[in-house]
């Protein structure tokens, strides 16, 4: 609850303010009224309020010599609010003078003032955090000095005040690094801001994007040590749902030499890698006997996989890059090399498998490539992002096999029912369309619902018994005009077709 001081000098006024505004749930509490500026002087000085409703026209002292008269004697922050009837708004400049921007219009109606009242409290909050923010253990000065050790460029001399909040002649410094994503950077950064409020000899300063560090003098470094994963447990608890990486370098025994224990914590940092997403603090002890590996020649494991794709075997893909993935980890392949490696494969995919123009401006398994850059990636995350764009890469191809075979089936049975009069065998047409007659005989049963040979004395068949109702051919013409080369096999296949023969059938049509 914010405390509110109310001063008017008319009773009514402040009798009406009282009943008919609901101040608790606007967040507020009423702690005090007085009849004009000199008694709120005292009262301010006494209660200690967080807002002052004040009317401006008052015996003794008006509301804004009040104000004036505060702000002069430099007396704590207080936010003012004027209390004004329509007639008294040429004192709206004096009041922006001292920095009063908010009315409350005579006679009071609840519904305008509290909509006043809750923008009050919003800037109340905000101002609050900012306080807080402020209450850091050094100042903005102290922590921009301690950035340029971080980043091995000290300023050529520190003012002593910048110090003033760091613990003496502490035995070792520690320098933990948060790491986040850049859109919930603000979040986790005024978390961490408030867990080291009151700690004493704690920095936090800002890095690169979505990197923040904590920067701790301790009497020891075992101390150090508790007081990082103190924090970092708190932080996870407090973010449990923002992906964090937290990792802290060597010691230092100086706070000139805090440069090497930041180049060691984002050493450690890397390792998150190889590491569960939820992981706690990770110390740069864990990992210093596993420095990480540039030397992999992945060339040939690259055209591996293309091969896989390129010949639509998606459980022949799955199983190698699971075997790259536990090579890479096995060898610890420096992140920044698997990357690449990555990215590399995802183009090699999108050459093999342009997507349509529809799509051009999609990653494959709508990823995007920029996504693999982020140091919050995980070698778990990378490896799906690498299956997602070869499952879609195959599909795509898929696609375009179906696509073209669609259009063969339809030239072949076009070319069929053209020539199916001649002496056509599978092994002829495979040779016309460049296929192996196997296929050709699959895709033909699979697009058509019937194989070639069937296809073709069908068409045979059905032309036989239009010329057997036209009765101006042989038996025997017919059978050589339609593609038979012997009377004999033209009346097994019409007998197997009609359940008739050919003489049967002219016989039952006359």
């Amino acid at each position: 609850m914010y405390k509110v001081l109310l001063i008017d000098d008319e009773p009514s006024a402040l009798e009406a303010m009282e009943l008919w505004i609901d101040w608790q749930a606007l967040g507020y509490e009423i702690v005090g009224t007085c009849a004009n500026g000199q008694a709120g002087l005292q009262m301010i000085r006494e209660l200690a309020p967080d807002l002052v409703i004040t009317d401006v026209n008052m015996p003794l002292l008006s509301g804004l010599e009040m104000v004036a008269a505060w702000q002069q004697a430099g007396g704590r922050e207080t936010k003012f609010a004027i209390l004004s009837g329509y007639s008294e708004f040429e004192y709206a400049q004096t009041a922006i003078r001292y920095g009063i921007h908010h009315y409350l219009l005579k006679p009071v109606f609840p519904e305008e003032a509290g909509e006043e009242l809750r923008q009050i409290r919003l800037e109340l909050e905000q101002e609050a955090h900012s306080r807080k923010c402020r209450q850091l253990a050094v100042s903005e000065e102290a922590a921009a000095f301690i950035k340029g050790l971080l980043l091995g460029q000290p300023s050529v001399q520190a003012a002593p005040e910048l110090l003033a909040g760091l613990p003496e002649d502490p035995d070792s410094w520690s320098v933990c690094l948060i790491l986040t994503e850049t859109q919930r950077y603000a979040e986790v950064r005024g978390q961490a801001a408030a867990l080291l409020t009151g700690i004493k000899g704690a920095v936090l300063a800002d890095m690169e994007a979505g990197c923040c560090a904590v920067v701790l003098g301790s009497a020891s470094a075992e101390e150090g040590r508790r007081t990082l994963v103190r924090i970092s447990d708190a932080l996870r608890q407090e973010c449990p749902d923002i992906p964090l990486f937290m990792a802290s370098g060597d010691n230092a025994a100086m706070l000139n030499s805090i440069n090497y224990s930041y180049q060691t914590a984002k050493e450690t940092l890397q390792h998150f890698f190889y590491r569960a997403p939820a992981a706690g603090l990770l110390m740069y002890e864990e990992i210093r006997d596993t420095p990480f590996s540039s030397d992999y020649g992945y060339i040939r494991l690259a055209d591996e996989l293309a091969g896989f794709v390129n010949t639509l075997d998606l459980t022949g893909f799955r199983q190698a890059a699971h075997s790259a993935a536990g090579s890479f980890r096995a060898q610890q392949v420096s992140p920044g090399t698997v990357k690449k490696f990555i990215i590399h494969l995802i183009y090699r995919i999108r050459e093999l498998a342009p997507p349509p123009e529809d799509m051009r401006q999609e990653n494959l398994g709508e990823h995007h490539l920029s996504e693999l850059t982020s140091r919050l990636l995980t070698l778990e995350r990378l490896m799906d992002y690498l299956l997602a764009a070869a499952e879609a890469g195959i599909g795509l191809l898929l696609q375009e096999r179906g696509r073209r075979s669609h259009d063969v089936v339809r030239d072949i049975n076009l070319y069929i029912r053209e020539h199916y009069r001649e002496s056509l065998t599978i092994q002829r047409l495979a040779e016309i369309f460049y296929l192996h007659p196997v296929y050709l005989g699959q895709l033909l049963i699979k697009k058509n619902g019937m194989g070639f040979n069937e296809l073709l004395h069908s068409l045979r068949i059905e032309e036989a018994v239009k010329l057997l109702e036209e009765r101006r051919l042989k038996l025997s013409e017919i059978a050589e005009k339609v593609g038979y080369a012997n009377y004999g096999q033209f009346l097994k296949q019409f007998e197997k077709k009609m359940h008739l023969s050919p003489n049967e059938y002219r016989q039952a049509k006359s």
